[in-house]
């Protein structure tokens, strides 16, 4: 019941709440997204979702678009500097996220939606976390975020599919927010974000 119904409308309430309250501070964070590094202010990239399938999600774009002399996009590292590095690590890029989830994409929480390009590296134990919609925030987040292994996040990812309940959600949106003051677990050793994921081993 609280999975195929309270979940969801939970989810949606709260999402439209939050976008009333949070629209300033929206628009502020556009407005110095184009201030700093022009269009386009908002980052969308296809992503799978629940059962795999695939939805357009929204970020505040935080990185350049530098190239090098051959026209390919710089590393993350170089390009994540300025406002796009205080919005990340103030987790504001988060935010248009919202839409998302008041579109039933997503839900507030559940695993991260990853690459598409992941989807065929999954163990069969892995893709169990395509069971319930992803989200904002969720287990492995607050367990870590991007400072931990893909082996780690993911059976995180799955541990949270299959102990799923109203208790563990406030416990994970607790969590999330002393996470956020604390700007912890934001990327991995010697990344500006998460290295890309290559498969188990």
């Amino acid at each position: 019941m609280y999975k195929n119904f309270f979940k969801p409308l939970f989810d949606r309430i709260l999402a439209l709440i939050l976008i009333i309250i949070l629209s300033p501070i929206m628009i502020v964070v556009a407005i110095l997204i184009y201030l700093w590094d022009g269009r386009p202010v908002i980052f969308t990239q296809k992503r799978p979702g629940f059962r795999e399938k695939i939805f357009k999600i929204y970020k505040f774009r935080t990185m350049t678009n530098e190239r090098d002399k051959d026209g390919n996009l710089l590393p993350d590292a170089e390009r994540l500097k300025g406002i796009g590095k205080i919005i990340r690590s103030l987790s504001l890029d988060e935010l248009p996220q919202l839409f998302n989830v008041l579109k039933g994409d997503m839900s507030f929480i559940g695993p991260r939606p990853l690459l598409i390009e992941y989807l065929p590296l999954y163990n069969e134990r892995q893709k169990k976390r395509h069971n319930v919609k992803p989200g904002i925030t969720g287990w492995a987040q607050v367990n870590g975020r991007n400072a931990i292994s893909w082996e780690q996040k993911f059976e995180y990812d799955v541990w949270y599919v299959e102990n799923l309940s109203f208790l563990l959600d406030m416990k994970i949106l607790w969590m999330t927010v002393l996470k956020v003051l604390k700007r912890s677990g934001i990327s991995q050793d010697g990344h500006a974000t998460m290295e890309k994921f290559k498969g188990s081993k």
